[in-house]
């Protein structure tokens, strides 16, 4: 095989390779809040207020917290109901945005 070729074979095996549908499991807020810490903001009585409150008054975004780090989610309808509550996100995470692609969303119990 040619180089171009072998070029063309590892870059295709990398690309979809990171594109491999992964499990995340954090807890749903916004990015004005990425740690998942409400008490600065205090928007509402609750977390889940407080999340609702950013995203629809203040231009903010759904994420997803593991503990570590802040994942903006494609999907910003689903998540609502799961506002401050822990869930199990299900998609194909892009490392360049620190976005995933939401196949779909569940709460963990």
């Amino acid at each position: 095989m040619t180089k171009p070729v072998l070029l063309s074979l590892f870059v295709a095996a990398a690309l979809s390779a990171a594109q491999e549908t992964q499990s995340f499991t954090g807890v749903i807020t916004d990015d004005m809040c990425p740690l998942a810490n409400h008490s600065r903001m205090q928007m509402g009585p609750t977390d889940a207020e407080c999340t609702r409150a950013c995203i629809n008054a203040h231009g903010a975004v759904y994420v997803l917290y593991d503990g570590k780090s802040a994942y903006v989610l494609s999907d910003q309808k689903a998540p609502d109901k799961y506002a401050a509550q822990k869930v199990r996100v299900v998609g194909t995470l892009d490392d360049t945005t620190k976005t995933i692609r939401v196949a779909s969303i569940a709460a963990v119990k």
